[in-house]
């Protein structure tokens, strides 16, 4: 149960609900930055092809645990990736209980790896430091849209998973979808204030964006394994969460109010009758 925090799902919800519930600038800094997290976790695993201690003695993990662990062992995914979200909320919210509650589910999902024996403790201390590294540069980092820096990196990142060979794992094309929705996204609304405007925002928010989860998930398999299409397939998913969800909950998702506008002072009118 503590592993399987570390699964997509959960960042799903958590990255929506922080976008439209805390801080929408927030949760699109956040996103890229986990979507780099998520490439350079990938990049290293294939990269290095390291094993995992079931790849050397099968009898160490069950096969319930064998199913959380795809791929090499080094780095430990399940770590970096929720260091990199939690710790990156933490970051930006800047509270001590909000530290504290990530700094204890980060070190579970973690210590989760252990205990299954699915990750050797080096895998895990160096998914623990990647994903620290991320969660500082979701709170410190830039990443201006200005003009053509809008459109270019998301292009760049699909015109990389067109070129992505059949048979390339899965994760490369994921992490650019996610990296081109992220980028591309301006969530530029309010969160609502109220209680019942929360409750209708996370339920009915969710709803939309799983249903286009798992409606993209029931693609053909011969077409939604193509790099090109799953990348689009999670660059959608953001950009309907991003900007979607707002669009259709703008009751209680409005937006941001323009900038007042500095007093003038008219000259008096001055005339005859």
């Amino acid at each position: 149960m503590i592993t399987n925090l570390g699964r997509d799902e959960v960042f799903i919800v958590a990255l929506a609900l922080y976008t439209w519930l805390v801080s929408p600038r927030g949760g699109r800094q956040l996103g890229v930055a986990f979507a780099l997290s998520y490439l350079l976790n990938a990049a290293l695993k294939y990269g290095l092809n390291l094993p995992r201690p079931f790849t050397d003695d099968p009898s160490v993990a069950s096969a319930a645990a064998r199913a959380t662990a795809g791929g090499p062992g080094l780095p430990s995914g399940h770590s970096q990736l929720a260091a990199t979200l939690w710790w990156g909320i933490a970051a930006q919210v800047r509270r001590p209980w909000v530290t504290g509650v990530t700094l204890a589910l980060v070190a579970l999902i973690a210590a989760s790896r252990l205990v299954l024996h699915v990750h050797y403790p080096s895998d895990v201390a160096v998914g623990l430091l990647l994903g620290g590294a991320f969660a500082l540069l979701a709170a410190r980092g830039a990443f201006p849209q200005a003009g053509a820096l809008r459109w270019a990196p998301p292009l760049a990142a699909l015109v990389v998973a067109a070129l992505l060979p059949i048979g390339a794992p899965r994760e490369f094309a994921v992490g650019l979808g996610l990296a081109a929705g992220f980028w591309f996204a301006r969530p530029t609304f309010t969160p609502p204030r109220d209680l019942a405007g929360r409750l209708i925002v996370a339920l009915a928010g969710l709803t939309v964006v799983f249903a286009v989860y798992f409606g993209l998930g029931a693609l053909p398999a011969g077409i939604k394994e193509i790099g090109l299409v799953r990348a689009l397939r999670y660059a959608l998913l953001v950009l309907v969460a991003a900007e979607g969800v707002p669009l259709l909950l703008r009751r209680w998702l409005p937006g941001e109010p323009l900038p007042a506008q500095p007093a003038t002072r008219h000259a008096p009118v001055t005339g005859t009758r």
